[in-house]
């Protein structure tokens, strides 16, 4: 498996993140535990080898995973 390709619900997260929901809100939303959402966003930055959650929206957005 490609170390690019991220889960669905790393995903979800990121599409979440791009709606300028919190962490708080998205786990709400989605109805886990805010250190859930922490870590979904960590393991997708590290799949991506990126620094922060801004890097990690630009490339999957480059790669067509998410839209705004």
């Amino acid at each position: 498996m490609n170390k690019y390709i991220l889960t669905e619900r790393e995903k979800e997260v990121f599409l979440l993140l791009v709606k300028n929901k919190t962490t708080k809100e998205i786990a709400s939303i989605l109805s886990i535990s805010e250190k859930t959402v922490r870590n979904h966003i960590s393991n997708a930055m590290q799949k991506l080898e990126v620094e922060s959650r801004t890097a990690a929206v630009v490339e999957l957005l480059k790669m067509g995973e998410i839209s705004l």
